[in-house]
C-alpha cells in the first residue's frame, strides 16, 4: 500500500508541476512536429483520393434514392435505371477521354485532345522524389478515380430535372458528350490551368465547374422537352404532383450529406501533412453546418411564407447550402460559412415558383440547387477569400453558362428533331416503367 501511495504521490507531483509549467499553444506544438518523408505523404495523399471517391461514389446511390423519392410510382424503376446506367457510362467516358481533356493542356479553352490518354503513373517509393517535385505526391490512379467520380456527379445532376418524360437512350447519348466533352473543357478551365485559372478564378471543390454545368445542361434540358403533362393548369395554376416516397428521398439526401465530406474534404488534393490534414478537418465542418444552416433556412422560410412547413424544401435546402459552400469551403470561419449555407438556401427557395411560372418543369428541384446556389457560392469566394477577387468569379460564371447552355442546346435539339428525346403522351400517362423498362418498383400498387 506504502508503494502504491508513493507512485500516486510521484504522479500528482509530475501532474503540478507540469501544470506550473510555462504552457504551449497547439499550434506550436503542431509547429515543431516535422512534415512525414515524402514516400509516407505519397501514401497518405492517395488514401485522400481514395476515401473521398468512394464517398463521392456514394453520393450516386443518394442521388438515385432522392430521385425515386421524388418520381411517382410508375416512373421509379426509370430513374434506378438512369442513375446506375449514366455513372457507368461517365466512368468509361472518362478513362476515353475526359480526364486527359483535363490536364491535357494543349489549349486553354478546349483543355487537351490526346486518344487514348497513357496508362496512369503509379509512382513508386523509388521514383516518388523526382514526382513530388513534378507535383505528383501521389498516384494518378487514385486521382483519376477522384475526378471521375466528380464528372457523374455531373451528369446525375441532369438526371432528376428532365425524369418522367424523357426517353431513355437520349439521355443516355447526352450524357456520353456531357461527360466527355462539356464537364472536361469547363474542368480544364481552372483545375486545368485553363484560361480561368490563369486570371484568378477560384472554385474550390466545384460549385460552378461541376454543380452550375449539371444545373445549365439540366436547364436547356428541362426547356427543351417541357413541362410533364398536367403540371400546368391553363389559368397557369400549378398542379402538384407528389413523388413516391419522402422516406426514401430522405435517405437520399442524408447520403448525399454524407458523401459531401468527400466532395468537399477531399478537394484539399492532399493529406500528407499536419496542416492538410487540419484543413480538412476544418472544411468537415464548414460544409457539415453550412447544410445545417440550409434546411433550418429552408424550414423557416416556409413557414413564415405558406404557414406550412415542407419536406422537399427542407431536403433542398440541405443540399442548396451544401453546392453553396462547395466552392471555397476552407477559408470561412464557421458563422460565414454558415451564413454562405443559408442564403444559398433561400435563394433555392426562392426561385423554385420563379421556375413554375415559367413553366419550367424540374422535377426534383435541381436547378434551384446546382444552379442557382452554385452560382452564389461561386461569387461569395469573393467576399469569404481574401485572395479571390469577385471579376474573374463573375467571368467564370458567365463563361460557363455560356458554353454549356449553347453545348447542350445543340444536343439536344439535334436529338429533338432526328430520333426525338420526349416519350409519347401514353407512354407518360402509363410509366415509364411499362413501356421502357417492363419492371415495376411497385407491383402491387401503381399510380398515376
Amino acid at each position: 500500500m506504502r508503494k502504491i501511495a508513493k507512485i500516486m504521490g510521484g504522479a500528482a507531483l509530475i501532474s503540478a508541476l507540469t501544470m506550473l509549467a510555462p504552457a504551449t499553444t497547439m499550434a506550436q506544438d503542431v509547429a515543431m512536429v516535422p512534415d512525414p518523408d515524402l514516400a509516407t505523404q505519397n501514401i497518405f495523399n492517395t488514401l485522400a483520393f481514395l476515401i473521398g471517391g468512394f464517398l463521392v461514389m456514394w453520393m450516386a446511390a443518394g442521388f438515385a434514392m432522392l430521385e425515386a423519392g421524388f418520381v411517382r410510382t410508375k416512373n421509379v424503376s426509370m430513374q434506378c435505371l438512369k442513375n446506375i446506367m449514366l455513372y457507368s457510362v461517365a466512368g468509361i467516358m472518362f478513362w476515353i477521354i475526359g480526364y486527359n481533356m483535363i490536364y491535357g493542356g494543349s489549349s486553354a479553352y478546349f483543355g487537351g485532345f490526346h486518344l487514348p490518354y497513357g496508362a496512369p503513373l503509379n509512382p513508386t517509393v523509388d521514383t516518388i522524389s523526382g514526382l513530388a517535385e513534378e507535383g505528383f505526391n501521389y498516384s494518378e490512379y487514385s486521382d483519376w478515380f477522384f475526378q471521375m467520380v466528380f464528372c457523374a456527379t455531373t451528369a446525375s445532376i441532369v438526371s432528376g430535372t428532365v425524369a418522367e418524360r424523357i426517353k431513355f437512350w437520349p439521355f443516355i447519348i447526352f450524357t456520353c458528350f456531357l461527360t466527355a466533352i462539356f464537364y472536361p473543357i469547363v474542368a480544364s478551365w481552372e483545375w486545368g490551368g485553363g484560361f480561368l485559372d490563369a486570371m484568378g478564378f477560384s472554385d474550390f471543390a466545384g460549385s460552378t465547374l461541376v454543380h452550375s454545368t449539371g444545373g445549365w445542361a439540366a436547364l436547356i434540358g428541362a426547356i427543351m422537352l417541357g413541362a410533364r403533362k398536367g403540371k400546368y393548369g391553363p389559368d397557369g395554376r400549378v398542379n402538384p404532383m407528389p413523388g413516391s416516397s419522402m422516406p426514401l428521398a430522405t435517405l437520399g439526401v442524408f447520403i448525399l450529406w454524407l458523401g459531401w465530406f468527400g466532395f468537399n474534404g477531399a478537394s484539399q488534393l492532399a493529406m500528407g501533412t499536419i496542416s492538410d490534414a487540419d484543413s480538412i478537418a476544418k472544411i468537415f465542418v464548414n460544409t457539415n453546418l453550412a447544410a445545417a444552416a440550409g434546411v433550418v433556412m429552408a424550414v423557416i422560410y416556409m413557414q413564415l411564407r405558406y404557414k406550412k412547413i415542407d419536406l422537399t424544401m427542407a431536403l433542398n435546402g440541405a443540399l442548396a447550402g451544401l453546392v453553396a459552400i462547395t466552392a471555397e469551403p476552407l477559408t470561412p470561419s464557421v458563422p460565414v460559412a454558415m451564413l454562405v449555407g443559408a442564403l444559398g438556401s433561400l435563394l433555392a427557395m426562392l426561385t423554385i415558383p420563379l421556375l413554375d411560372k415559367f413553366k419550367i418543369d424540374d422535377v426534383v428541384g435541381a436547378i434551384p440547387v446546382h444552379l442557382v446556389a452554385g452560382i452564389f457560392g461561386t461569387l461569395a469566394v469573393a467576399f469569404t477569400n481574401s485572395e479571390v477577387s469577385f471579376m474573374p468569379q463573375l467571368i467564370g460564371v458567365i463563361a460557363t453558362g455560356v458554353f454549356v447552355s449553347i453545348a447542350s442546346a445543340i444536343i439536344w435539339g439535334l436529338m429533338k428533331y432526328t430520333i426525338g428525346i420526349r416519350v409519347s403522351e401514353e407512354v407518360e400517362m402509363d410509366g415509364l416503367d411499362v413501356h421502357e423498362i417492363g419492371v415495376a418498383s411497385y407491383p402491387e400498387f401503381v399510380q398515376s
